[in-house]
């Protein structure tokens, strides 16, 4: 695998509503358990939205595994041109503080939000571009914006070499569960 997409659910839809929230870095870590291994297999891109949530907090991961895996670079293809427009000013700064890290940056579509049509066509793209996709979904929990990415890339690995990395929320519990036996085993 060359090109993965990491993509999955927007901050709000975890309840998470603070860059402070202690979950990101346990969702933060799943994420690079998985690109770890890919990345010592060849992966050479990692592409993402760049959507509030599991997206930029993907996008941070890769940031701090460069300093690791230098030859590994990062993707974000937005749906429209300046996505974090309407955001609120700690969201936006946070976007903007990653950017730097970032080796290419683009939209699908140039202009302005302007429907739905712009987030068919990037997930399209994404997919086309890809390898294959780490996904924070998790089927048990109920609907979610990743549901529709999930749907749309298993109908490619059907139709071929598409491979579907799934971080369920038994992942991420499970990375929390052995950072509090640390902190026990620490405090005792």
């Amino acid at each position: 695998m060359k090109n993965v997409l990491i993509t999955g659910y927007r901050a709000h839809e975890l309840n998470i509503f603070s860059q402070k929230h202690r979950g990101i870095g346990f969702i933060q870590q799943a994420i690079a358990n998985k690109l770890r291994p890919l990345v010592e297999e060849g992966l050479e891109w990692v592409i993402t939205p760049g959507q509030y949530g599991v997206d930029l907090w993907a996008c941070e991961t890769v940031i701090a595994m460069k300093r690791q895996y230098p030859g590994l670079k990062l993707s974000i293809l937005t749906a429209f041109s300046n996505p974090e427009e309407s955001w609120k000013d700690d969201k936006k700064n946070y976007f903007q503080s990653l950017l730097p890290g970032v080796d290419y940056y683009a939209s699908v579509s140039k202009g302005a939000y302007d429907g739905p049509w712009q987030f068919k066509a990037r997930d399209e793209l994404l997919l086309r571009k890809t390898d294959g996709v780490i996904l924070v979904y998790d089927e048990d929990a109920g609907e979610g914006s990743p549901k529709y990415m999930k749907e749309m890339a298993r109908r490619k690995e059907q139709q071929g070499e598409y491979r579907i990395i799934t971080i369920s929320s038994e992942d991420i519990q499970s990375i929390a569960d052995e950072e509090s036996w640390r902190e026990l085993d620490g405090g005792v």
